[in-house]
């Protein structure tokens, strides 16, 4: 599996589909990185409501997978451990790995946190995470 680098002279293209969207409530981790545009997956995924912020999980388009919409953004190496912290990447919360977009992303290498806790109880999240 491909893992993002994080020296201080490789940014990271990340897409974000929750919380950290522009306007949101972790939308300032972001502060002073490169909004690239808007985006959505390719249908191969959905979302959870993990208890106020979204989980997004793989699943096959014939099994109901959905284009969740987000934002890419290129981070650099201190942001981007900042939200392997905020995502307790440690813990097991949250996984970095590539992600598969729609155009004009489809070539490129875009990471996301997928949530690897269990989804069993929670909340369908739709394709088009909100806070209220």
């Amino acid at each position: 599996m491909s893992t993002p680098e994080t020296g201080p002279s490789a940014p990271q293209r990340i897409f974000v589909y929750g919380t950290l969207k522009r306007g949101l409530s972790n939308s300032h981790y972001l502060a002073g990185q490169t909004f690239v545009g808007t985006a959505r997956t390719q249908p191969h995924y959905r979302m959870v409501n993990a208890g106020g912020y979204p989980g997004l999980y793989e699943v096959a388009e014939e099994d109901g997978g959905l284009r969740v919409h987000g934002e890419v953004w290129e981070v650099d190496a201190s942001c981007r451990k900042e939200l392997d912290l905020l995502e307790d990447v440690a813990v097991g919360l949250y996984e970095l790995v590539p992600v598969a977009l729609e155009e004009p992303f489809v070539s490129n290498e875009i990471f996301t946190y997928l949530y690897r806790w269990s989804i069993m109880g929670r909340d369908d999240a739709g394709d088009d995470w909100q806070e209220s």
